[in-house]
């Protein structure tokens, strides 16, 4: 598969990045596994990889473009094929990716609920089973118990505070792809 970026910055107003693809046919966008008709086809991995990779380098609010220059040009004008074809593959990206988005979050409210308690099982066994005792076993008990009721806290927080960002970013991303023009050029435009 040859993929080549052409240039990542175009004159044209509105997009200031332009994600190029050089490519012998149209076939080779298109994942050759997938029985599907062409416009519900899944991208091939490796042109999927290079286009999210180039669109995660710009800034999430600036505007892109596709841009595909094929060496073998079809006998029908491809242009709005491979538009529709692109724009269905990143919307189900994005679906996808929305949909372990809200599984994250169920799974977080899950584990936090376990985890509180789970935490306030120990802090209450260790309030109850050893009051006041002072003795160096009975400080170690009471800390041990404190210390693994805050432990089950660990994955809700992970959850709460640094999972969900990536997956929120990839949604946007796929969101933004799914509607970014696309343009299909012969190569001796380039």
């Amino acid at each position: 598969m040859h993929f080549a970026l052409l240039g990542t910055a175009a004159t044209e107003r509105g997009h200031p990045h332009t994600i190029s693809l050089k490519l012998r046919e149209m076939s080779q966008l298109f994942n050759s596994m997938d029985p599907s008709p062409f416009i519900e086809k899944d991208l091939d991995d490796d042109a999927e990889e290079f286009i999210v990779s180039w669109a995660q380098e710009f800034s999430p609010h600036a505007p892109i473009k596709l841009r595909i220059y094929l060496e073998q040009w079809p006998a029908e004008d491809p242009n709005q094929l491979i538009s529709a074809a692109v724009h269905n593959h990143f919307a189900h990206r994005a679906e996808l990716a929305d949909l372990e988005f809200k599984r994250l979050l169920k799974r977080g409210r899950t584990s936090l609920f376990i985890g509180l308690l789970f935490l306030a099982a120990c802090l209450l066994l260790s309030k109850m089973l050893l009051g006041r005792e002072m003795d160096t076993w009975a400080a170690v008990l009471r800390e041990s118990l404190t210390i693994a009721g805050w432990v089950a806290m660990w994955r809700p927080m992970q959850i709460y505070l640094y999972d969900w960002w990536p997956l929120l970013r990839r949604s946007r991303i796929y969101a933004k792809l799914s509607r970014m023009p696309v343009e299909v050029l012969p190569k001796n435009k380039t």
